[in-house]
């Protein structure tokens, strides 16, 4: 599912439809917990981001000059529509949302013509550039839940994003600050610090103590080339 949100207006809508409209696809936050308890290993959030986290997410990204620019795991749009806000005119912000009701949440709801809403997984970020005749971005913006994650998967994704970065793109990403992983079952610390730095040459991390809960936010530059994906013995163990 893939749609330039530009295209999908066809005629101005009347306001009894814009107002069906924005009440049966507005996610409000019970049903984003619903949402989230049912697909949690995807959603893996119980709560839109904060206006805090938002924007310690997107302070170290150079988006007054960006010319593309890619969010991974947008959700329900709350840093999507901060993007957008940032970025200039002639910009482009593609999202990447694997789960499909808040893929058609932001088609319905963010009304851009610089948007486009991808319905696939971050895996499949160079795939889904590539389709669109990009090859380099200038910044990343990752809410994705990592620590619910394969250790193959958050390789694949990392090499994926640093792969599509620009020599001064700049990779955003946040963690909780309970810092823990779910694998086999079980709950156990997950270094997110030590896995960033065999991507990328500088990683700052800084807590945002509002947000709830308090999370660690990493801001990742100068990509490192040559990183080989692990096995899957040896990437269960990130």
């Amino acid at each position: 599912m893939e749609q330039r949100l530009s295209d999908r207006v066809r005629r101005p809508a009347a306001r009894s439809e814009r107002n069906e409209l924005a009440e049966t696809t507005k996610i409000q936050p019970p049903n984003f917990v619903a949402e989230a308890l049912a697909d949690f290993g995807k959603v893996g959030a119980i709560a839109p981001s904060s206006r805090f986290l938002v924007r310690a997410m997107l302070e170290p990204l150079s988006l007054e000059t960006a010319k593309v620019a890619v969010e991974l795991g947008p959700g329900t749009g709350a840093m999507t529509r901060a993007l957008l806000r940032a970025l200039p005119r002639d910009a482009t912000l593609l999202t990447l949302e694997i789960n499909e009701r808040f893929t058609r949440h932001l088609i319905d709801t963010v009304n851009d013509p610089r948007l486009i809403v991808i319905n696939a997984p971050a895996e499949a970020l160079g795939k889904e550039l590539k389709r669109r005749g990009y090859s380099r971005v200038d910044a990343i913006l990752s809410s994705l839940a990592l620590g619910f994650m394969s250790g193959v998967q958050r390789q694949r994704i990392l090499g994926e994003a640093s792969a599509a970065l620009s020599d001064a793109g700049i990779f955003t990403q946040y963690q909780y600050l309970h810092c823990l992983q779910f694998s086999d079952w079980q709950l156990s610390k997950f270094d997110l610090e030590r896995l960033l730095e065999q991507y990328f040459r500088s990683v700052e991390k800084k807590i945002i103590w509002p947000n709830l809960p308090p999370a660690f936010v990493f801001a990742c530059r100068e990509t490192l080339a040559g990183v080989s994906q692990p096995t899957n013995e040896a990437a269960a163990h990130l």
